[in-house]
């Protein structure tokens, strides 16, 4: 099962991966856009306005929407992450303190962090769920694409029900390793924990 559910998580860090890259060109390319508008707006159109008036009508400058699609991708991207990082238990901690405990008292406290992160995403899930029927109902848009926000929702979404099954596993397992002591996950070093 962990296996899948790793897999599952590696899966959903490629896509985030993809759009987060695509979002860096999209940016990227904006940008340059915005800066080649301004020249052509300025000195060449100034030297040049042939060329620049040729160059402003095939629509070079910033791409239209650029940071509303930024908006939706980085949420979606976010909550791509998670799943990956639950499973190979890669948030961010502090050990000092806990490396002076007993296993016992470690795979205690890991425990009940995974418990408490299982249901802060089952929450967050929820939520997202709740603020895509809202989104989906009023028929809210995006200001200048004009596509629909609950869209961005249910990206997200998918992604963060991914990330509360990815939760909730490891919940389970942390509550195996916890009560009949044996080791299902295995720590960022490879180590059984």
């Amino acid at each position: 099962m962990h296996q899948i559910i790793e897999r599952l998580g590696r899966a959903m860090a490629v896509l985030g991966g993809l759009v987060l890259g695509s979002l860096i060109i999209l940016t990227c390319l904006s940008v340059a856009g915005r800066v080649l508008n301004t020249i052509l707006h300025g000195k060449i159109g100034a030297l040049a306005p042939g060329v620049s008036q040729y160059l402003l009508d095939l629509g070079v400058g910033p791409i239209l929407g650029d940071f509303e699609l930024v908006e939706a991708g980085v949420a979606f991207a976010i909550f791509a992450f998670i799943p990956l990082c639950q499973v190979t238990a890669g948030h961010a901690s502090v050990d000092v303190l806990t490396k002076v405990f007993p296993r016992i008292v470690n795979r205690f406290l890991q425990m009940i962090i995974d418990i408490a992160f299982a249901i802060a995403l089952i929450l967050i899930a929820w939520k997202l769920y709740d603020g895509m029927l809202s989104k989906q109902r009023y028929g809210e848009t995006t200001f200048l694409l004009q596509f629909p926000i609950w869209w961005s929702y249910a990206a997200s979404l998918f992604a963060a029900v991914i990330g509360a099954i990815a939760g909730v596993y490891m919940a389970a397992a942390r509550c195996y390793e916890f009560f009949w002591n044996r080791s299902v996950v295995r720590s960022r070093d490879g180590a059984e924990q």
